[in-house]
């Protein structure tokens, strides 16, 4: 339910991964330099270049926008 684009080099995609680990939502990790689809996808969801892209049930977040994230984890049943 929760996929996250991202980029080995990308600060805020670590981030992004280690709060969902703190939180114990499992995820998927899409690696956008090693397949050009998963970059492919990424700007498809997101209208823009930037990782990372988080798709929580539908809803896109670009960035690590904690507040966004908890509101789509939260709507999504994912955490209380």
């Amino acid at each position: 339910m929760v996929t996250i684009y991202s980029a080995v080099w990308c600060g805020f995609c670590h981030t992004a991964k280690r709060y969902l680990d703190q939180l114990g939502v499992k995820y998927e990790d899409k690696d956008v330099e090693k397949d050009p689809a998963n970059a492919a996808a990424a700007v498809e969801k997101s209208g823009q270049m930037g990782v990372p892209v988080i798709d929580v049930g539908g809803t896109i977040i670009v960035g690590f926008d904690r507040p966004r994230l908890n509101a789509a984890l939260k709507a999504n049943k994912l955490i209380s």
